[in-house]
């Protein structure tokens, strides 16, 4: 860790003298991009300076109480080296974290995709629970939704599929460890025997893809128009404003009509093709990194069966992390601090032993 943290400083003091020449301020394409990097080691140099500074003065305090103080000098020198001591190894965990390579979709705003999955109507009611989990959970941290698509289940209510947008800060790195098969075991309301079923749902988490992230060639388009379906009143019947994009090169087919405008569903859709394929192009470059080298927290596999959610025994269980946590009904209201800390600190953790490998 500390020869990492030497190079990082080195490299820090390198960027100092380059802002400092004169040629460099005339550059303003340079200048901005020492100034970034300089920016991003900025706090952990800090911090190790911070430590070094502190490590020193605990040396100099130990060589005192080494050459013979007397007993009240002695246990003054004691008690500081124990304070002393205390803030170098918070300062130490802090830089082990700062190491971490920071993901760069962190802050970027997401799409959710939940799909209800085996379980008929039941999966498409627990499909709508998982939605207003999530709605409730982006409305505590002020955070705005914008459902983008949407099929209804079957008359029981729920969906078949609901995808929607959320928008707030770090909405990614909150919610991104929530990729993968959700279980749900409870007597449905469909049921009248009592007996107790076993559903499923997947949620797929994905970045928000902006234009300049990927380049779509407008030829690999075709962009069809129809009657939307379902409630909308005479919209329905008298207008074409539903949209059906398909990416050729793949037969990609994103379609949105919940917005009255042609040209709001068409946006819609096209932000919905650019985060798939930027989110297919992620798991890509992903899959060519080393399995070693990989946090297996939050991967997003949808084929992973991440959480059960059990309502007779009150308790929902984290497979990834074997985690289980009770009042079922306060989480699916909203409350998932706990469960993604806990997912947070235990990537962080397999992060940091990978570092060590």
């Amino acid at each position: 860790m500390f020869e990492q943290l030497g190079k990082i400083e080195k490299r820090y003091q390198e960027i100092d003298e380059k802002l400092a020449q004169p040629e460099i301020a005339t550059d303003l394409k340079k200048l901005q991009e020492l100034s970034q990097e300089r920016s991003r080691y900025d706090d952990i140099v800090q911090k190790y300076r911070k430590y070094k500074k502190l490590a020193k003065e605990l040396e100099d305090l130990n060589s005192m109480g080494a050459s013979g103080s007397d007993e009240e000098m002695a246990a003054l020198i004691k008690q500081e080296s124990a304070e002393l001591q205390s803030r170098i190894d918070t300062l130490s965990e802090e830089l082990r974290l700062a190491l971490i390579p920071k993901d760069p979709n962190d802050e970027k705003d997401i799409i959710v995709e939940i799909r209800a999955g085996t379980g008929g109507d039941e999966a498409a009611i627990f499909a709508g629970d998982l939605y207003r989990m999530y709605s409730r959970y982006a409305q505590d941290k002020g955070w705005k939704t914008d459902i983008l698509s949407m099929s209804e289940g079957s008359g029981k209510g729920g969906f078949k599929e609901v995808i929607f947008e959320v928008r707030g800060k770090n909405a990614y790195s909150k919610l991104k460890y929530e990729s993968g098969v959700h279980r749900v075991q409870r007597v449905p309301v469909t049921e009248s025997s009592g007996r107790i079923h076993t559903s499923t749902a997947t949620v797929a988490v994905l970045p928000k893809a902006e234009e300049v992230d990927i380049d779509i060639n407008p030829d690999d388009l075709r962009i069809d128009i129809f009657h939307s379906g379902g409630a909308g009143g005479q919209n329905v019947n008298k207008v074409a404003s539903a949209v059906r994009i398909t990416y050729l090169p793949t037969g990609m087919i994103v379609v949105c009509q919940d917005e009255r405008s042609q040209l709001q569903n068409k946006i819609k859709a096209m932000s919905v093709l650019r985060t798939r394929l930027l989110d297919a192009e992620r798991r890509r470059q992903e899959e060519a990194i080393s399995s070693q080298r990989r946090s297996q927290v939050g991967t997003g596999e949808r084929s992973e069966k991440i959480r059960t959610y059990n309502y007779p025994q009150d308790r929902i269980s984290d497979h990834r992390i074997d985690l289980s946590v009770h009042n079922l009904p306060r989480v699916m209201d909203g409350d998932l601090d706990g469960l993604i800390e806990a997912l947070t600190t235990a990537e962080h953790e397999k992060q940091l032993e990978e570092q060590q490998v």
